[in-house]
């Protein structure tokens, strides 16, 4: 098939390859290049760097609502567009304009965590499972029916890096076999109950506050993990805390047990996974070597 793929970040490239290799892809549309790293230099977004590497056509308009831009579109004749993360609201001229329609990838179990950030609010909640929805897409926010669903359990140590890449993984494979069956697949409408969204993740969401469960904390780091990433001061040094479990202690909450086993409000957890202001991510042991934390965190 002749398809427009729309999306942006590293999540959406395992898709762009997959399509790659079956269909015809007439044009990738990816948000524009942003300043980044410390000469703040525009950087092309992951799928565009993908996409040139492939030699495909890209396009980033800053908005699809003008007629130019939606006449643009039309004229590439897709029969389908694949949007997965892109970042833009798309319009109905542009919904419409494909034959067969515009496919999204939503990593949730939908209406489940409905938005922008489905995966790490999943872990954030302690959800069981989470999964990829191949959804027809229509003017409400993800509110499209669902033409193929694929569950998938969370880890009880897995984080946002890691369930991200799974997920994108089975994205990937997903759409291929929607797009296999899109004339026979019936779209289901999602139910009405059940409903809740992923609003984005806002940093005064990160700091780790010890006061609260030991669970909720484990899930809070794992949950920001790599971004923003969930913090403590320590020192005055902002010290993310990256990958962590439950472990067996207690003490006041903020205790610093041994190691980086911290005592929370009620349990403990193991923070094996930590990064200092200006360094790399490191493992707890290699972090301690040579730096004493005080007796109390937070």
């Amino acid at each position: 098939m002749k398809i427009v793929f729309m999306g942006t970040p590293d999540f959406s490239v395992p898709v762009l390859d997959a399509l790659h290799a079956r269909h015809e892809i007439v044009c990738v549309y990816c948000q524009p290049p942003r300043p980044a790293g410390r000469g703040k230099k525009d950087r092309p977004s992951p799928v565009q760097a993908r996409a040139e590497a492939l030699g495909l056509p890209v396009r980033h308009p800053v908005s699809l609502k003008t007629a130019e831009a939606q006449a643009e579109f039309a004229a590439l004749g897709a029969d389908v567009a694949v949007v997965v993360a892109y970042g833009l609201i798309l319009p109905k001229a542009i919904l419409d304009a494909p034959a067969k329609g515009c496919l999204n990838i939503h990593a949730s179990l939908l209406p489940r965590w409905r938005g922008a950030a489905p995966i790490h609010r999943a872990i954030l909640s302690g959800d069981a499972e989470t999964g990829v929805c191949i959804m027809r897409m229509e003017e409400g926010l993800d509110t499209g029916p669902v033409l193929l669903r694929h569950a998938t359990p969370i880890g009880a140590e897995e984080t946002t890096a890691e369930l991200h890449d799974r997920l994108a993984a089975i994205g990937a494979e997903a759409v291929i076999a929607a797009l296999d069956q899109l004339d026979t697949l019936t779209p289901v409408p999602q139910p009405a109950e059940g409903v809740t969204y992923a609003s984005k993740i806002d940093k005064a969401e990160a700091r780790v506050d010890f006061t609260r469960p030991a669970v909720e904390v484990d899930r809070l780091i794992r949950g920001l993990s790599p971004f923003p990433g969930a913090w403590v001061s320590v020192a005055g040094e902002r010290l993310k805390l990256l990958h962590s479990r439950l472990a067996v202690g207690q003490g006041a909450p903020g205790d610093v047990l041994h190691g980086l086993t911290i005592a929370c409000g009620s349990g403990a957890v193991e923070v094996t996974l930590a990064q200092r202001e200006g360094k790399r991510p490191m493992m707890a042991e290699e972090l301690l070597n040579g730096w004493a934390l005080p007796d109390r965190l937070g």
